[in-house]
């Protein structure tokens, strides 16, 4: 009988189909980055995804959001991406959090109802919080380092914290989680040095450039990961 997994299936096998639908992922920052996760995680057949974000639909993020399209500017990314998931497959069961993860309101989740964490934020402060709170929880996370500025697609790796280099976000993790004690991280990051941003008229901003090849590519591996760590532990 027809499903709309049976591709997947055809690789991973039926044991592993029915361990993803009984996983619950949770992506923090459905971004460039964490959009094409969620979107991948989707279409893998994990069977729960918390989506974590605070910010809406904006005309800028078409050109890298995959959640972003003329009828969906204005909207809350995490209510496009609901019924973006739910036109994938109406089974996925879907929980919205419409906010910023940060160290302040962290406590409003409980990570051991996770199978797996995604940290697709920007900021180190989040980023370090989220580690802390997986670690503690003993559940799995994967980090996504720096991809803005970038240009080159096939220069990610996946890798530990403490064995990265190039990346300018990666070095103050490095930094910081040693700091708190944190031995590993799993991460993908992109050995690219940042490219500089073409400015308009000499002016300078602080917008980092950002292409859909890069940033669709880092949210793949990312989903990737969590879906060979998950069939596999």
């Amino acid at each position: 009988m027809e499903n709309r997994f049976e591709r997947t299936q055809l690789l991973l096998g039926e044991e592993a189909m029915k361990i993803l639908k009984k996983s619950r992922v949770a992506v923090f920052g459905i971004g460039g980055v964490g959009g094409y996760t969620v979107e991948a995680l989707a279409r893998s057949g994990i069977g729960e995804i918390d989506i974590i974000d605070s910010d809406t639909v904006s005309l800028s993020n078409i050109n890298r959001q995959i959640i972003a399209t003329s009828q969906t500017i204005g909207m809350a990314k995490v209510d496009a991406f609901e019924s973006r998931i739910k036109a994938i497959s109406p089974d996925i069961a879907v929980n919205r959090h419409n906010c910023f993860y940060l160290p302040e309101n962290a406590d409003r989740f409980d990570f051991t109802q996770y199978d797996y964490v995604v940290d697709a934020v920007d900021t180190v402060k989040a980023k370090l919080q989220l580690v802390l709170q997986a670690k503690a929880a003993d559940v799995p996370i994967i980090s996504s380092m720096g991809a803005g500025n970038k240009l080159d697609a096939t220069a990610f790796s996946v890798d530990d914290i403490y064995n990265t280099s190039v990346c300018p976000l990666a070095r103050v993790m490095r930094r910081e989680l040693k700091k708190l004690g944190v031995k590993r991280l799993k991460v993908v990051y992109s050995k690219e040095p940042p490219a500089k941003p073409v400015y308009d008229e000499g002016k300078r901003i602080k917008t980092v450039g950002s292409a859909a090849f890069v940033t669709g590519v880092a949210g793949m591996i990312l989903s990737g990961e969590v879906i060979k760590d998950l069939i596999t532990k």
